[in-house]
């Protein structure tokens, strides 16, 4: 029977002739990775349950979110995990090495046809390499570690078919377009093979920039098959010659095929707080900018440093105006350094960082300030991601033209001289303090929950909504309740109303973004029983399910639903019903595997 990528690679790894959509299999992983961020709770719950390591030479740790410890919880997990590996034999790629992802791509621990999983939840950006990788949260990476196998859903794949050719873009333009055309959810919980001669032509480094974006889409992945270059780069990386890239079969089951037509991209920017409000960069042209960021692994690549460097050269930053610029990783910063790169991003002004993450996760170099604008070339700009600033996402050539010009701009509209800051406009305010804690409540295992709803009437909640980066150094889950929906306008008190045994319905893609064991955590911290949501983040509703979170897929928004009622949920039937007028509602029914983790208290429980 004909496979897409997704499935032949997911068959292979767990050890099946085939497996089709919908199927949840057992899948052997190649590299079991964690990072500083999530790897100190990696090792907490494999503490806590006395479980082994499956395969130390299979297992590592990257530290690229805050490779600089400049943070004192960043510093003290990247301690508890170099002890960690050194009892284990676990390598470490430490401070200097750069983003897992691209370490991985570069030194061989991922290949085309293999399997990663990582606390990113941007591993899948291994779809450039025509790889598999997942991003998961503290609970799934420990698993894999103890047995070196993960539950997973075969996702139906979609055929992106990209027709024409791009005229003075970037990668990232198209990858913004595509952000666009999709939406936040257009992928949600699907696979995506990308096809067309400009995709097949498309070199490394551009692969990454369009796979990093895959989860802003809601997808699994992003997989391309892999050319003639990404297999002698991974050959060369492997340094082995015992594994075949992995292609698409002829004739393979496609859930639909997408085309999107190219020849139309222009240079785009994504407005403030939402990656998919992708417009051409003549609608915000002339905004006022504080700050720049290059980097990241969306466009942290030599190539995409050379891209920013072309505009740079000979000119300097706009008075006022910060550039950091962060490389994906030490070859990357070396290759820099030789090939004068460096040295340009130097004599502009630029703020130049060890390789890592930059901004992300509140990670070393890139962050902003309340009211600072910032361009960025990275992959999310939701609200806190990065600071407490409005980030405009954008390529590096118009990341570098921006810094230039002081404002949002594209190289070919570069002003003779720079823009300039006026007054301040008053003072900007200060956030709402923290909620006082409170104490979790006591798990129970029913598969039938009746409770009092609070109504979140949103779309796309991401995870910094639900559990701001800040706090992301939190690992006891008790104190994580009081930032539940701290980043949320509107529900911001959220902490201070819940109750135990409460449910929170809400709308679609509930969840997206980050793999942050934390925004599953904090409702299990206030003792919330359910939550229903048209459809969740594929990351997310993994995370709550391994928690032994309960959680419903459900069109209930649409019922009218008011905050304070009373409802029933029924896991088993799929039927939920609101005593109100005790009409019924269908719910997606959970799956065997759900209600199995569910009640052995989660995936590492008992």
């Amino acid at each position: 029977m004909p496979m897409t990528m997704v499935e032949k690679i997911l068959a292979a790894h767990a050890g099946r002739d085939r497996v089709v959509p919908g199927e949840i299999v057992e899948v052997l992983i190649d590299a079991r990775v964690a990072r500083d961020f999530g790897g100190a709770n990696v090792v907490k719950n494999l503490l806590d349950h006395g479980l082994p390591v499956n395969d130390p030479r299979k297992t590592f740790f990257t530290f690229d979110c805050n490779p600089t410890g400049s943070d004192q919880k960043y510093a003290e997990n990247q301690q508890k995990c170099r002890l960690f590996a050194r009892r284990w034999g676990i390598r470490v790629f430490d401070i200097d090495a750069g983003i897992g992802t691209h370490v991985a791509i570069d030194n061989g621990l991922a290949w085309p046809g293999s399997t990663l999983i990582s606390t990113d939840s941007h591993a899948n950006i291994l779809g450039a390499i025509g790889a598999f990788g997942q991003g998961m949260g503290d609970m799934d990476i420990a698993a894999a570690w103890a047995y070196g196998k993960v539950w997973f859903e075969v996702p139906p794949t979609v055929r992106l078919e990209l027709r024409g050719t791009p005229a003075g873009t970037s990668p990232k333009d198209v990858a913004l377009h595509l952000l666009g055309h999709f939406g936040a959810a257009g992928l949600l919980g699907c696979a995506a093979e990308v096809s067309g001669p400009w995709a097949e032509a498309l070199p490394l480094h551009g692969r990454i920039t369009l796979a990093s974006l895959a989860t802003e889409m809601g997808a699994i992945a992003l997989l391309f098959p892999p050319s003639a270059e990404v297999i002698a780069h991974c050959r060369r990386a492997t340094g082995r010659s015992d594994w075949e890239p992995v292609f698409p079969d002829e004739g393979a089951a496609y859930l639909r095929t997408e085309t999107v037509d190219l020849s139309g991209v222009v240079p785009l920017v994504s407005r403030p707080g939402h990656p998919e409000d992708a417009v051409p960069i003549s609608e915000v042209r002339g905004r006022k900018v504080d700050s720049v960021f290059i980097g990241s692994c969306t466009n942290g690549r030599f190539e995409d440093l050379a891209e920013a460097a072309e505009v740079l050269r000979g000119r300097k930053t706009a008075p006022g105006v910060v550039l950091k610029v962060v490389p994906s990783t030490d070859g990357v910063w070396r290759k820099a350094l030789k090939e004068g790169l460096i040295e340009v991003f130097k004599e502009a002004g630029a703020l130049v960082s060890n390789a890592g993450c930059g901004g992300c996760a509140a990670g070393q170099v890139g962050q902003n300030g309340p009211g600072e604008v910032t361009v960025s070339t990275g992959n999310r700009n939701f609200p806190g991601k990065q600071g407490k600033g409005e980030v405009y996402l954008a390529s590096p050539a118009v990341a570098a033209a921006s810094a230039v010009a002081g404002f949002l701009t594209d190289p070919a509209h570069l002003p003779e001289r720079p823009a300039l800051f006026g007054p301040p406009e008053g003072e900007v305010p200060e956030g709402a303090p923290a909620a006082g804690v409170k104490a979790p409540a006591t798990e129970e295992r029913p598969l039938r929950f009746t409770g009092r709803v609070h109504v979140v009437r949103r779309d796309n909640v991401d995870t910094d909504m639900i559990f701001h980066n800040r706090h992301l150094a939190i690992t006891r889950i008790e104190e994580m309740g009081p930032h539940a929906f701290g980043n949320l306008p509107g529900h911001e008190d959220f902490p201070k109303k819940a109750r135990p045994g409460d449910i929170v319905v809400t709308g679609a893609n509930f969840g997206a973004g980050s793999s942050r064991q934390q925004a599953v955590d904090c409702f299990k911290a206030l003792g919330i029983a359910v939550l229903v949501a048209k459809s969740f983040g594929a990351i997310y509703r993994r995370n709550a399910i391994n928690a032994g979170l309960a959680l419903v897929e459900s069109d209930l928004l649409d019922a009218g639903l008011e905050d304070g009622e009373t409802i029933t949920v029924d896991v088993e039937k799929g039927e939920i019903v609101r005593h109100k007028d005790r009409s019924v509602h269908p719910a997606k029914p959970w799956n065997p595997v759900q209600i199995q983790i569910y009640r052995r208290g989660g995936l590492l429980g008992g």
